[in-house]
Formats: structure tokens, sequence, C-alpha cells
């Protein structure tokens, strides 16, 4: 891949606009206004990330949770471009805009994300998987379509679909988004039938096309000996990365706030990321105030920036690899052994003590069960449209969903699109009124 080829400011569905004229923001800054100011992007504020949204205490949502690490992707781009800069100092390339670029596309890689978390998508996964949904697969397979995209439905795919896709009264490419920052979103750069046993993938059948024409204009290639994988859009690893930074070490913060970690347990699994003189100063600086969560918000700080420097570093180290589609692992998996060894033990305490929490374990109990039966009585409907409950509950899909679509698949991605959109908030207040468990006042 050509760094030159890569930076491409060209925007999905406007191509024939496009131009060379230099405006007050750059494309890649317009990107991130794009997103930042849409209503996807603000309902992700009623998302779950991981706790349930606060109460008296305040953990993260997915918005908050995209704001910090495009706040942390940026760093990581501009980390990248000056290390690039120095290696390549003719000028040619645009670098400086990296930063831009990683910050829009993390603020969009978890706006395909259904609420409930993560039990949003295992619900989606498992009604047309093992539930009454399996029923349709012989008619999706029968239309030629990918039945794989929806027993596997993937977060990081549906984000591509709402970026790009035009729905009805909306305009031509979604977004608009620019080549380079809809590239960077995809971690999987292949279809649901090549998912394996993870069930990553990178695009629905109806977005394939989409991503073969980013992938054609900015130079991706194909994996020779994996047919119909392509290499990763190098700014992908930067986006993965301040995903990873944040998740790991602000799960631990806010089980704290929770109580579910110890103020001693969380001071030493964050002291651990430091050694030596480096520790000593960490210590000491530590300790001039007494508030634990400020003391607690200080180590976090310093462990973000620990890891920043660390996968910066690392990109720049793996560059070449990189940009042959040669390296084929995370760059948070390469940082030092002793900060490498202080990440471990994070996601061991986050799976033992975070992820099975009560807290946690009640909504994804609760958000499984709202979105399956969300799932199954609009699903119904669309299939029936000529049975008397079936237009009533059609109503309430908005008019940019197409449920006349001529296909079962479009049919069905037509309320993958509504429901995936939902806030955890709407899909209760839906699955209450739709069960009559909630009734307007008379």
């Amino acid at each position: 891949m050509n760094w030159s080829r890569l930076l491409s400011g060209k925007r999905i569905g406007m191509e024939e606009y496009h131009d060379e004229r230099k405006h007050e923001r750059t494309d890649f800054q317009r990107d991130y206004d794009r997103l930042i100011f849409s209503s996807p992007f603000r309902r992700l504020q009623n998302k779950t990330q991981v706790f349930p949204l606060p109460g008296s205490i305040f953990v993260h949502n997915r918005l908050t949770h995209s704001l910090e690490v495009s706040c942390v992707g940026r760093s990581l781009g501009n980390n990248v471009a000056k290390g690039l800069i120095q290696k390549y100092p003719e000028g040619s390339v645009n670098f400086p805009e990296i930063g831009s670029i990683v910050s829009a596309a993390c603020l969009a890689h978890d706006m395909g994300n259904p609420p409930f978390g993560h039990s949003g998508e295992r619900a989606i996964s498992a009604y047309f998987s093992e539930g009454k949904g399996k029923k349709l697969e012989e008619i999706v397979r029968g239309e030629g379509c990918r039945w794989e995209d929806f027993v596997h439905f993937e977060g990081n795919a549906n984000a591509m679909r709402l970026l790009t896709h035009q729905f009805i009264g909306r305009r031509k490419g979604g977004f608009a988004l620019t080549y380079a920052t809809l590239a960077s979103i995809v971690k999987y750069p292949h279809a649901s039938t090549l998912s394996g046993k993870n069930g990553k993938f990178g695009f629905f059948q109806s977005e394939e096309n989409t991503f073969l024409r980013i992938a054609a204009e900015l130079g991706i290639h194909e994996n020779i000996s994996k047919p119909g994988c392509f290499s990763r859009y190098p700014l992908v690893y930067l986006v993965e990365a301040a995903d990873d930074i944040c998740y790991q070490v602000m799960d631990i913060e806010d089980a704290h706030k929770l109580r579910i970690l110890t103020s001693e347990e969380t001071i030493q699994l964050l002291l651990g990321f430091f050694e030596g003189e480096r520790l000593k100063h960490i210590i000491d600086i530590m300790r001039l105030v007494d508030d634990v969560n400020e003391q607690i918000a200080y180590l976090r700080s310093s462990i973000i920036g620990l890891l920043v420097d660390q996968c910066s570093r690392v990109f720049l180290e793996n560059e070449e690899a990189i940009m042959n589609g040669t390296f084929e692992t995370t760059l948070i998996k390469e940082i030092d052994e002793h900060a490498a060894k202080a990440y471990s033990n994070c996601s061991s305490v986050a799976y033992q003590k975070i992820y099975s929490a009560k807290e946690v374990l009640d909504i994804e109990l609760a958000g499984y069960h709202i979105f399956s039966h969300l799932i199954s009585v609009l699903t119904d409907a669309v299939m029936n449209q000529k049975h008397a409950y079936s237009k009533l509950l059609l109503q309430r899909i908005p008019e940019q969903y197409d449920t006349k679509a001529p296909t079962t698949y479009g049919k069905i991605q037509c309320v993958l699109d509504y429901i995936s959109g939902m806030t955890d908030v709407y899909a209760l207040d839906l699955y209450r009124k739709i069960t009559g468990m909630s009734l307007p006042a008379v």
C-alpha cells in the first residue's frame, strides 16, 4: 500500500463533486464535525457500554467512551504522523492529517452497535441461529443472499452500513464520509462467510460493493493466500489500539466507582504498569492529593500516556509489515513486556470481577430478553404485512426504513436497521408498550 494513495479525501456518494480546492477545514476535520453533530452519534449517550446507564454514580456510556477513544486516537495519529514525517521527509504526503482521520473514525467505531451492550448483538445472532428466525434461512439463501450476515451480526459491519447506506429520503452515500475515514473503521476486511469461529466481519452483502470501491480507490489489496480477505487499512490499527486502551483502563476506573473493586485493588492494578524510577515518580505525584478518585484519575491518565507512546512505537517499528499486509496482530499485544503483563492482569480482573458482576449480568439478561422480543415481533410484522397487528406495528417504524423491500434479506435488514439504532431507553419503552405493560395516560 502507498501512503499518498491511502490518505484520500474523496467522499462516498459524492465522487463527482470531489475537487482539490483547499478549505478552511480539511475533509477529515469535516468528517469529525459531521459525525459529532449527527443524531446517531448523539443517541450513543443512551446506549450501555458495560455497566447499566448511570443513576447516582456516573459510569461510561457509548457516547463518553467514543469521545475518549477519539481523543486517544488523535494522540496516536499525531505521534505516528510525526514519525512518518521524519521517515519520509520529502513532504509529498499529507501525514499531519492522520490524527484527524483516526479521531473521526474513533467517533464512528461504535455507531453500529445495538442497545444493551453486547447482549444486543447476541440476541440478534441467537434469533436467527436458534430462534424463530431460523425458519427464514432457506428463503434468504434461495435469494442468493448471505444468511451469515444475520447469524453473525456484527456491530462493526453495521457501522459501515449506517454510515454509507442511502436510507429512504436521505442522500446518496449516507454520511458521505471520506474513503480514508470509512476504511479506518473496517477492523475485519472480509465478508461474513469468511468470519470463522469468532464471527467477526467488516461489511454486509449489501455494502460489499461499497467496500470494494473504497479498497480499489485506496489501493488496499486482497490477501493472495486468503481469497476474499483484504489487508487492513493501516490506520485501523490505531483506531483499534485507541479502543483497546480506553475500554480496558476505563472499565477498571468505573468498577472502582461502583465499588466492585476496592481502592487498594484498583491502585495496585494501575501501578503495575510502571517500574523503577518511573514508578517512584508516579507514586510521589499521586500522593500530592488525598482524594482516592483523583489519585486513580492521575494513574489512569499516566497509563493512557504510556500506552499511547508504546502503541505509536509499535506501529512505526512495524510500518513496513503493516503496509505489506503481513502484520497479523494488534498493536497492544506488541507493547513492552512489563506493560503487557499489567494490561493482561487488568483483563483478567475485568473478566473475573467486572463483566460477571451482578450489575452487568442484570442489564445483559434484561437486554437480551427485551431485544429478542422486539426482533421477533418486528420480523413477523414485515414478513406478514397484511395481518391486522402487523399493520399497526409497522406504523411505528420510521419511513426511512424500507419495510417494503423486495427481498426477505432486505426486510430483515430493515428491522435490524431500526432496532440497532434504538437507545436502551427507547427499546425498553417500545417493549413495554407493545407488550401492554405500559399504556399512555388516559
